[in-house]
């Protein structure tokens, strides 16, 4: 198997994204990707982010794209966990992504930080590491109108991702916030 072959065995299950990080400790070297650039074979992201050249493309893409920039750690949250999973209408010009990590990086200026402990849940929507459902919604709470919100604890329990305990939880917290 070549350096490619490898690599895109990594990427495949993850937007066919690969970072310097995840190729360094599949034996990897840095310089077979900057290598593989240059000839059209992988296309360079950001800082240690490449995509394979050719891909198929996903609704998804971005979401993981802004997940992969901010490195290990880093998590959709909020509003676009919402918005990944269709759960309601929400901003679209906006990818909010949490980290423990500080970030010096420069990045897109539709992806919006926040910070997270390093100990907080973390799950996978999609194959990109998420914020749970539940915690989505509740961080949504600043940006995102309390109809909204409720009508996404509504779907989120309609397509499973919460329980019913949850989902009676969420109604009672969003309940509270909009008698406020």
């Amino acid at each position: 198997m070549t350096y490619y072959d490898d690599i895109y065995e990594l990427a495949v299950d993850q937007h066919y994204l690969i970072t310097t990080e995840q190729a360094r400790q599949a034996g990897i070297p840095s310089a077979e990707l900057r290598k593989l650039a240059q000839r059209g074979r992988l296309t360079h992201i950001g800082h240690g982010l490449y995509r394979l050249s050719r891909y198929v493309p996903s609704e998804e893409d971005s979401y993981a794209t802004a997940v992969a920039m901010l490195g290990p750690g880093a998590r959709l949250y909020g509003e676009s966990v919402i918005a990944l999973l269709d759960l309601a209408p929400t901003n679209p010009a906006h990818i909010f992504v949490a980290t423990p990590n500080r970030v010096r990086r420069r990045l897109p200026g539709n992806v919006i930080i926040r910070s997270v402990d390093e100990d907080a849940q973390v799950t996978r929507y999609m194959g990109i590491a998420s914020q749970s459902v539940e915690d989505a919604i509740l961080s949504a709470r600043e940006s995102m109108m309390p109809s909204r919100l409720r009508d996404a604890t509504d779907r989120a329990r309609g397509l499973g991702y919460i329980s019913k305990a949850q989902h009676e939880m969420l109604l009672e917290e969003l309940h509270g916030k909009a008698s406020e």
